[in-house]
Order: structure tokens, then sequence, then C-alpha cells
């Protein structure tokens, strides 16, 4: 059903009904209807009792008469058009009447069915008009409340106009309380660093005529105080003449995103852990304090520090209290130096201190000395206490190098020597280190391809038995055929692929290289020789390690106890309730397990007694001076007696001539290994040795056959 709209004309004058309702009823094509009453209180009483489109009101009537008729009904029907009929006379209270809201005006002498059409259409238009211009108010409105950032408008004179609820929400006024008050009253913006009152933006782009936006680091200072960084853009507002009306303010809450590019402008130049500078940081402030000490006549310190054996503590303890323990240390520092000096962090366990403004290098030592006698107490980490210490390398401005990487570069070359000197110390650096780091470097640099090159060669030495005269195992030694430099010995190489993370590629190799050598020998019909492999700490280390072994066991088909992995005393004593389960472990596939160089490290009988060794292998120091004094040889029997009380086969290192043999077994010793009786061979040649081919140099086992000492040799070797 189509609507209908009522017309209602308030007039007393029945001339003006009757045209009226004529000219209402030709409008078939609209859904207007006419209706009429004489007075305003009718006329109220109509409005309220039923909705009217449009009101024709005469100002002139029974009951009232002037602008006051017109506003009792403005008050009474606020939301319909009101058309004003006058006299001629009355002209100029119609005019107040339009002022007031009044939407047109007739003369009521011309009050004729021209006026009548016109007015009528002119109601229409106007309220399509009206409701083109609404709708587009109310999606602009909807718009910019729906949008991420806050608008404002002010008029020209800088009151403001309007506010989004962004806007709302960020300035803490809403846009009832806002409106007509001064934009700097509502948008109170003030530098971030000097608390200085912000230029007006508002002011700038209307003087201007033209876009512009807040200088950086503006804050906004919202009504109850608090601050919020912001970022906006200002435009100015146009009349239809093109004339500047005002301006628009969009602005946005940057406090996140300001404080992330802070905090990662912060990141890049800090580590992450110990929020000390990190490497890119401390170049900086190391160039600065060179450039500094050009000027002042002074020096700069650069201190290198590892920490000695942290690995130990990552892998035994957990990363985690690695992690605290480097936090504490990084603290220590910072409480060690001065307010003016950096320390940094340059990953790992390494830490730099560069000390600026030194009178002279005595004044490096010093504080290097006190900084290994602060990091020596103990660290209370999550209720462990632990021990650690430090090794340092020192290089000293303009003497030690002119420029920021030198300096550094020449402190880890000291700090290496630190660690050769046997840790817990400091080291300044000296010229003659450069080559040392130089080879170094080269060493580091072609094992990273001597796996791949296949340039690794093993060698074994024979253990002896001394009660019979007859090979009883050997021992794999690796060897390296280094480009250009022919064979290198493991001394030469192995700290150095521990430190650069190759020894455990490496160490796979030689231990699969010799069980499958071992498992060949055995094959071919050589009786039951046990092959020794060392193991290192790394490796050892390494949660692939019992996999490892037990792999490459199946894949060589060597039986397992014809394996024997050497352990120092050192990585055995590190973190004894870890080692003890692989130990079982290793023991449970039926590999032998060893203590190498037994006597040069520091044992507690108590645990020595729970690991599951087979063989306590007498460091070669012992035999040092040749023939063992009567010293040497009651220490050498002490140790045997307390190996055979512990059920382990002895074997003594280090033998060299045929005299030290006989006190030897006089002692109870059980095997022994030594130039004397074989240097290392190479496979073929052990393998000579196994079958009889071949003697060991000098007819080593004719004079343990003739010795009254030993029993006859039936083995030809």
């Amino acid at each position: 059903m189509t609507a209908v709209y009522t017309i209602l004309l308030i007039d007393s004058d029945p001339s003006h009904a009757a045209v009226f309702h004529e000219e209402v009823r030709k409008l078939e094509k609209m859904p207007f209807r006419a209706e009429t009453v004489t007075t305003l209180a009718k006329g109220i009483a109509r409005c309220q009792r039923e909705a009217v489109w449009a009101i024709f009101l005469n100002l002139s009537l029974p009951d009232s008469d002037g602008v006051r008729t017109f506003t009792e009904l403005a008050s009474a029907a606020p939301a319909v058009p009101i058309l004003i009929l006058g006299r001629v006379e009355d002209e100029g209270l119609a005019l107040q009447a339009l002022r007031l809201g009044a939407k047109d005006y007739i003369l009521a002498n011309h009050f004729d069915p021209y006026s009548i059409q016109r007015a009528i259409r002119n109601m229409l238009e106007r309220e399509t008009a009206e409701e083109v211009l609404f709708g587009e108010r109310e999606r602009a409105r909807v718009t910019l409340d729906s949008i991420g950032d806050a608008v404002l408008s002010t008029d020209l004179s800088g009151h403001v106009r309007y506010l989004n609820r962004v806007a709302e929400k960020m300035t803490g006024w809403t846009r009832a309380e806002a409106t007509g008050k001064p934009l700097i009253t509502v948008l109170e913006l003030v530098d971030g660093e000097t608390r200085l009152p912000c230029p007006n933006p508002m002011q700038q782009a209307t003087e201007r005529d033209t876009p512009s936006g807040l200088t950086p680091n503006c804050i906004l200072i919202r009504r109850d105080g608090l601050d919020c960084a912001i970022e906006d853009s200002v435009a100015p507002i146009h009349d239809r003449q093109g004339m500047v009306a005002g301006a628009v303010i969009v602005f946005r809450d940057v406090s996140k995103a300001r404080a992330t590019g802070i905090e990662m402008s912060y990141l890049a130049q800090h580590d992450v852990l110990t929020r000390l500078p990190n490497r890119l940081l401390f170049k900086d402030r190391l160039s600065q304090a060179i450039a500094a000490s050009h000027r002042s006549a002074t020096q700069v310190a650069v201190l290198y520090l590892d920490v000695d054996d942290f690995k130990r503590i990552n892998d035994s303890l957990g990363h985690a209290m690695g992690d605290n323990l480097l936090q504490s240390i990084s603290q220590r520092l910072l409480t060690a130096v001065r307010a003016s000096d950096t320390v940094s962090r340059h990953g790992g366990d390494e830490f730099v201190i560069l000390l600026s403004e030194l009178a002279s290098p005595g004044d490096a030592a010093a504080m290097a000395s006190r900084i290994l006698e602060i990091l020596a107490a103990p660290h209370d980490i999550a209720g462990n206490s632990l021990h650690v210490t430090v090794s340092i390398g020192v290089a000293i401005f303009p003497h030690d190098g002119e420029d920021a990487e030198t300096l550094i570069a020449n402190a880890d070359c000291a700090l290496y020597q630190a660690k050769e000197n046997g840790r817990n110390c400091y080291q300044l650096f000296e010229r003659h280190m450069n080559v040392l780091a130089d080879r170094r470097r080269s060493i580091t640099e072609d094992l990273r391809y001597a796996l791949d090159r296949n340039e690794f060669v093993m060698y074994y030495q024979p253990k002896v038995s001394l009660a019979t005269g007859k090979i009883a195992g050997a021992e794999a030694l690796v060897r390296w055929h280094r480009p250009g430099r022919g064979l290198v010995g493991p001394l030469d190489f192995i700290s150095l692929a521990e430190e650069s993370g190759l020894m455990i590629p490496i160490g796979q190799w030689i231990l699969r290289e010799s069980c499958r050598q071992a498992s060949e020998w055995h094959a071919q019909g050589s009786s039951e020789i046990p092959i020794s492999v060392n193991v290192s700490a790394v490796e050892f280390r390494s949660d692939a390690f019992l996999e490892g072994v037990r792999i490459i066991l199946e894949e060589t088909g060597l039986p397992p106890f014809l394996l024997e992995l050497e352990l120092t005393e050192t990585v055995l004593m590190r973190n004894v309730e870890f080692i003890l389960p692989v130990l079982h472990e290793l023991r449970a596939m039926g590999v032998r397990l060893a203590i190498d160089d037994f006597g040069t490290g520091y044992s507690s009988l108590s645990y020595l007694r729970r690991f599951p060794i087979d063989t306590l292998k007498i460091d070669r120091s012992f035999m040092q001076d040749g023939n063992a004094d009567a010293s040497s040889a009651a220490i050498i029997g002490a140790v045997i007696n307390l190996g055979k009380s512990l059920g382990h086969h002895v074997i003594i290192e280090g033998i060299e001539s045929f005299e030290q043999i006989e006190p030897l077994v006089a002692v109870g010793a059980d095997e022994g290994q030594g130039f004397y009786f074989s240097r290392p061979v190479n496979p073929a040649e052990f393998a000579d040795l196994l079958s009889g081919q071949a003697t060991l140099p000098d007819s080593a086992f004719v004079h343990l056959h003739n010795h009254s000492a030993l029993k006859a040799v039936s083995s030809p070797i």
C-alpha cells in the first residue's frame, strides 16, 4: 500500500482553504492529501496526533499572531518543514521566521494555484536534496567513525567543529564538549624531548594554504594528562569560492610503533641476552675513543675476554643456566670498569672491553687483574654455585694498532696466547703473536676441506704385553696430509678442530676408519687385536656420540669388545653425573673403556670407583727421565697397585729403552707402549707386524726374549 503524505494548512481564511484543497487534489501523481485547520491550537493538536509531511502557516490566526505563531508550531513539530503565509505589511515578520527555520514565504494575497504548486515542488526538491545530503553526511560520519585514524576539523578561527570517535578516544574530549573550543585546548601538543609546545598545525596549513604535518617526536597531552605519541597530516578546507575556511587534521597513535622503532634501533646495537653493546656499537665507540685519544695524547686499551671451558657448562647444566651465567658475568664486568668505559658482548662467551683515556699500559694490566679477581668469585645461579675463570687478551692503542679492527684482532691474538699459557690469566699483545694467529687461521681454513679431500690417514702404534712380548693391541692415531706441508701430527691441529667445530665430523671419520681397519684385520685371520681410539671432550659431550658409536660398529662389523675408547681424566671429571650414564651405555654395548694419560689429572678416587673403566694408561711423563729412578718407580708402582685394586688393566706409555721394562714388569704393569717397541706405522706396516713379516725397530723382541726377567717369547715379533 502506497503511503499518503498530509499537507496541513493552518489558516482561518475559507478562500485559502478552498484553493489549497483544489491544488493538492490536482497532484494526482503525488501521494498527497490536503487538510486544513483554522487555529494554531488545532494545528498543534493535529501534528501531535499523526505525522504531517509539510505545513502552510498563516502568521495571523484567531488565537495567535506574528512570529510567536511560528515559534510555537516549530517547537511542537520540530521535524516538519513550515511555509509562511503573510500580509505585505508582515514581510519583516516573515523574514524573521525564515531566519528561525521556516522553509519558504508566500504573500497571503498571492496564495494562488501557481504559488501553491511552486511551493510544493520546492519542498519536494528540498526534501530530495536534504535526503541526498543526509545520506552523504551519514556515509561520511560512518566512514570517519570506522577508520583507525583520528579526524578533527576546525573553522578558520581555529575552533573545533568536528571530532570522530577515534579522536574523541585519543583526546579525551567528546564531540559535544570539544565543539567550539580552541584547537590548542582540545589538541595540546608538545615536543617529546623538550616538552615545549609544538607549532599549531592548523595555523600552518591555513596560512600557507597547503597540507603539512606535525613536527617529529610530537606528543599529544590527553585530557586526563597522559602522553600519547602521534603523527599527523593537516590540510586546509575551502569554501565555494576557493577561500580557506578551516582545516582538517588526521592523526594516529604511534606510541607502539615509536617504541618498537626505538627497541629495534637498540637491539641493532645491543646484545639481546645481556643488553650490552654488541660488536657494531663497540667498534663505533672504539673508533671514537681512538679519535679522542689522538687529541688528548692518551692511550686506549681493548680487553678481549673468553670464559674458560664455557661449553662444558652449557652441555652439562643446560643453555638456560649458561645464559644466566653470562648475564652474571656481564653485570660483574660493568661494576669493574668506569662509567666512561664500554663492556660489550661479541657473541657466545666472548666479551670485549674498551678502556679509554689511559695514562699507561699498566692501567690496562691492572684492570685485567681486577677482572680476573672479580669473576673468580662463585656465581650463584638458580641455587648452583658456579666457579668460572676467564682468559684475557690486551691490545693498546697506538702501540698495538691504530684502528679499531686491528686493535680487536690483536687483542684476540693475545687472548689465544693467554689460553695457551694455561688460562685464567691475561696476556698483553706482542708482535710475534700475529704470525701465530695467521698460522692458526691458515690451518683452520685448510682443515675445513681436509675431510672432503681425503687428506686424513690413520697410523697405528702397537701395545705390547710385558709378560709375553706379543702385540696386545693397537692405538689409532690420526695424521693429516696437509697440502704443501707434508704429514702433520694431531698436536698441530686437533685443538683448532675443537675450537672451530670440526672435531665432531673428524672424530667420526677417525672412529669409522679405525673400526673398519680393525674389522679388516680380524677378517683376514689376525688374532683378536683390540683397537684403541681417543675421544675428545667435544665428541663425548655431543648428543649424537652414543648413536654414532652404535652405527659405526654396525656398519663396519667390528665386534664391540675389540673397540676401546680412551678418555682423559679431565674429560671424565667434568660433570660426573652426566658422564656416568654415557659410560654405562657404552659398556652395555660391549665397548671397552680406558682412562688415557692417567696421573696427570685430578681424579677423585670415590668417582674413579664408580666409572666402568677397563684400562688405565699411565702417562708418559712418569717415564720422561729415560730410566725410571727409585722415586718414579715407586710412584708408578703405587699407581699400578691402585689400578689393580680396582680391577683395571694397566698400560705404561712412553717406554723408550729396554732398561725401563724390567722394573715395570716387577711392579705388575700389564702392557707397554712407546718408541722402543715401535713408532706409529701405517696400516700395511702394522699388518706385517701382526703377520710376522716384519719386526719392530732395533729387534726389540729379541732383547725381550733373551732377558731373564721375561718369559720366552714365541711370537716372531
